[in-house]
């Protein structure tokens, strides 16, 4: 019989005869059967606790063919994972309704064709009840890969191509919070507003740069091209094209960043090149993150509710996509300007 430090590991026939009840009237409480009426449940639950038994998760699992795990998937290089406050605001929300719901997280992150392969095997092995997708690239082949094996999905964010359907996802509304940004620029008298985008192998990128081109239109605003440069969300990315960009000789007074990130490496650059922030270029970055926050001077940016987001997604996951209440469901949250110091 199995002992732990010497003491007898509870059973659940020791839970049985504690609660007065017979072992399958322990198991059905446990596996949350409704079968069973409050007053038993409750001397089950007594039992449970006086006699500190744990249920045996992957007998549990054979027989509600649940695990109580949720995958969240961010599809990214690692040292991205832990270098971006947008990821941690993504965990946060999303750990705080799994907790709630007494759910355990799964992260794991996968970029490349082996990665993903393996990740994709993984989850439609049984292993987690429901997927979160965060950060998908055009390339990305797990959203069909999970449609076919069945598992339930939520992504964060729509994926890039229109192939890929995602009937349940939280998004941001990328394309009013960049012309929000763009308009802000224009507004406060600068001429030679450029950008500097996300990657255009991913939705949030390419509508930042539509909502940049339709504000810019709407202004009466040619777009020099010489003015948009592409960037990867990263610090080091977004310093590399602010460079690419006056390197260019667009001459621009301003510039909408598509991510906070890029715009600390952009503020890097431009002070290296001796341009003051705001004097010389005024700049507008989009996230809202602690790192913005802290920049000198601090940044003007569009709020976006990533920790929501995080929530949202789990939310839609746990009660909507995995008992299949709804065929589908679009959660799209709103963003709003932040006017700081850098324009």
């Amino acid at each position: 019989m199995a002992k732990s430090g010497g003491r007898q590991r509870p059973t659940l026939e020791m839970v049985a005869e504690r609660a007065g009840v017979g072992r399958g009237t322990v198991s059905r409480v446990i596996n949350g059967s409704s079968q069973v009426s409050p007053r038993t449940r409750e001397a089950v639950h007594t039992a449970i606790e006086e006699l500190g038994y744990s249920p045996n998760q992957a007998a549990r699992t054979l027989v509600t063919r649940r695990t109580d795990t949720i995958a969240l998937v961010v599809s990214e290089a690692r040292d991205r994972l832990f270098a971006d406050p947008f990821f941690a605001d993504i965990i946060r929300g999303v750990s705080s309704v799994l907790h709630e719901r007494d759910l355990q997280l799964m992260l794991t992150t996968a970029r490349g064709e082996a990665e993903h392969k393996r990740v994709g095997e993984y989850l439609s092995g049984s292993h987690v009840d429901g997927a979160l997708l965060v950060s998908l690239h055009r390339d990305d082949p797990l959203t069909a890969r999970l449609a076919e094996s069945g598992v339930p999905v939520v992504h964060g964010g729509r994926p890039y191509s229109e192939a890929q359907p995602a009937p349940f996802c939280v998004d941001i509304d990328n394309v009013n919070g960049a012309r929000a940004a763009t308009a802000h620029l224009l507004e406060t008298g600068h001429r030679r507003v450029a950008t500097i985008t996300g990657p255009q192998d991913m939705n949030a990128g390419v509508e930042r740069l539509r909502g940049y081109r339709e504000s810019m239109a709407a202004a009466g605003r040619e777009v020099d091209e010489r003015l948009v440069v592409q960037g990867d969300f990263s610090v080091e990315g977004g310093a590399g094209a602010m460079a690419r960009l006056l390197d260019r000789g667009g001459e621009p007074d301003a510039v909408f960043v598509a991510s906070d990130m890029m715009a600390v490496g952009a503020v890097r650059v431009l002070r290296e090149r001796g341009l003051a922030v705001p004097d010389d270029v005024a700049l507008v970055g989009f996230d809202d993150t602690m790192m913005g926050r802290h920049t000198d001077p601090p940044l003007t940016t569009v709020h976006q509710p990533t920790v929501q987001m995080g929530q949202e997604m789990a939310r839609l996951l746990v009660d909507v996509a995995i008992p299949r209440t709804a065929e589908s469901e679009m959660v799209l949250l709103q963003t709003h300007m932040v006017v700081r110091d850098s324009g």
